[in-house]
């Protein structure tokens, strides 16, 4: 489901040169690895078209009114525009860098064949292939000392451009880079009359085509769409600006990045530990236009090395993996994250660990909301007494949410979305929805619907009890199940049979054994008639 604001056009135009790139790439590497190179190159591209635009802005002034693309590395007015303009890019490209620059270099020629399949391409390219690695890792070198070098650091090491899988021989890597370049040179970002995120969103497209043919892989770097907007709009309910948002878990950055699309955003923090999920997340955060300034995204496992200290934020969101295994060792004990329960998570099941960590980050006057496994609702041991204090003591649970099965790439477990404030509105009570059975039924995946998205918000709102979908369980209620938060226990959608009439059943058997006794005669008088034996 598409929602972004990228046309339908765009998409077709963005889709079509997508597998016509990815065509170079099938039977050389699984579509994991090729979706590194793809968006790593379109990534590149941005940046490239980004800052020369601005350079070219800032040179309309000079008397010449010379295009960037044009100059000599070494003029004097690249060094001019760098001391104009790097502190607001963040990153340098001179004018020979540039992806224009780089793809007239490689003087390859597409030519297509039919709308939607791949042209042939001349068999000769000039090699660009130290070129492109010198740029990148330029690109990167260029942050070095500077505020923006967190953010730019090794972002492109994932581009291996010496994988044997690129080909067997340089000639034959340079090949595929030049066409994969050839083909992206076709798509017109045309930055100059965009809204700062069409772009982006498109990137955000590609990401969510990639997670939906990745199959259990998909759900270390996306959220599905529909879950991303309901943890959002959850997370700013009745809230127009936030101070602060943080993922800390936030795989490719699509849930963080929602929540700039329901209220505006100060700053963006997220923690991710796999190393290609975390430069992805960056890359998606400069193609929505957020400035390197602007966020803080870390790479490391959030459970053993958070980076954030001790800074809360406005709202939190989170799809950690489920009951993931951890260390939870003794020195974890004395950490202020988790020593006022008494007890850590096991080591088998995360779950409640990252419940722990980010209710320490969250703001007093914050929300979070975080999907879980049901597992957590009702498993005993420590997960159980960190329960009971998270309830009991803290009084931070705001409601739990049931959602439908096989709504998330890679499992097909039913799910549900906790929500937590420090400062709650209805102290004495924990709303219960059950909405498992509201959602729209696909080939591979059931799909929460914009009603369906409408309907948990509108509850969630209104805070009532709702025949078989939703129920206010006061505190009292909620100690006396033990603790237990099984949404069953709360919300009944216990459908009742239609009552069965036994005299209606009595004489609907009685005239069966009539009709039976008179088919009888009948073939026993039509075995008589052929002078054969009645089977009975």
């Amino acid at each position: 489901m598409w929602e972004y604001s990228v046309s339908e056009e765009e998409k077709r135009i963005l889709e079509q040169q997508l597998w016509k790139i990815a065509d170079t790439l099938r039977g050389k590497m699984n579509a994991d690895e090729f979706r590194v190179y793809i968006l790593g190159f379109i990534f590149y591209k941005y940046l490239s078209e980004k800052f020369h635009l601005k350079a070219n802005k800032e040179l309309e002034d000079e008397e010449d009114k010379t295009d960037y693309a044009d100059l000599d590395d070494d003029s004097e007015y690249v060094q001019a525009v760098k001391d104009m303009i790097f502190e607001k890019m963040g990153f340098m490209l001179k004018p020979s860098e540039l992806f224009s620059s780089l793809t007239i270099r490689g003087n390859l020629k597409i030519e297509e064949e039919s709308e939607g399949e791949l042209g042939n391409e001349e068999a000769a390219a000039n090699f660009i292939l130290e070129d492109l690695t010198s740029i990148l890792n330029n690109i990167e070198q260029s942050t070095m000392g500077t505020e923006s070098e967190d953010d730019f650091g090794q972002l492109f090491e994932d581009l291996d451009l010496t994988s044997s899988k690129l080909g067997r021989t340089e000639s034959a890597k340079n090949s595929i880079i030049a066409t994969i370049l050839a083909h992206l040179s076709k798509i017109d970002f045309d930055l100059a009359n965009r809204e700062g995120d069409v772009l982006g969103d498109a990137y955000e497209y590609l990401i969510a085509k990639f997670a939906s043919g990745a199959g259990k892989k998909a759900g270390e770097f996306y959220t599905p769409q529909p879950v991303s907007r309901l943890l959002a709009k959850i997370v700013t309910m009745d809230k127009q600006n936030l101070q602060s948002v943080y993922d800390p878990t936030c795989g490719s950055g699509s849930l963080l990045l929602r929540i700039g699309t329901e209220a505006k955003v100060g700053e963006y923090f997220g923690q991710e530990m796999n190393r290609t999920t975390y430069n992805l997340a960056r890359m998606n955060m400069i193609l929505h236009d957020i400035n390197y300034r602007n966020f803080d995204i870390k790479q490391e496992d959030t459970l053993e090395r958070p980076q954030h200290g001790t800074k809360k934020f406005s709202a939190i969101v989170a799809n950690p993996p489920f009951s993931a295994k951890w260390k939870p060792s003794d020195l974890l004990m004395s950490d202020d994250r988790f020593a006022q329960y008494g007890r850590l998570a096991p080591a088998s099941k995360a779950d409640f660990a990252f419940i722990q960590h980010m209710l320490y980050h969250l703001d007093d006057g914050g929300t979070m909301a975080v999907v879980m496994p049901h597992g957590v609702l009702f498993r005993g041991g420590a997960e159980g007494i960190i329960r009971k204090y998270i309830i009991a003591d803290s009084n931070v649970l705001d409601a739990v949410i049931g959602l439908p099965a096989n709504i998330f790439y890679g499992t097909s477990i039913p799910t549900c979305i906790l929500v937590f404030k420090k400062c709650r509105a209805s102290a004495e009570d924990i709303l219960f929805i059950d909405a498992s059975a509201e959602f729209e039924k696909s080939k591979n995946q059931n799909i929460l619907r914009a009603k369906d998205i409408e309907k948990i918000i509108s509850t969630l709102r209104k805070r009532e009890t709702s025949d078989k979908y939703s129920y206010v369980a006061n505190l009292e209620e909620i100690a006396e199940n033990d603790y237990n938060l099984n949404i069953p226990r709360y919300v009944d959608t216990f459908e009742e049979e239609e009552e069965i009439n036994l005299e209606a059943v009595t004489a609907e058997l009685a005239q069966i054994d009539r009709d039976m006794v008179n088919v009888d005669a009948k073939i026993a008088a039509f075995c008589t008639e052929l002078g054969i034996k009645a089977p009975f």
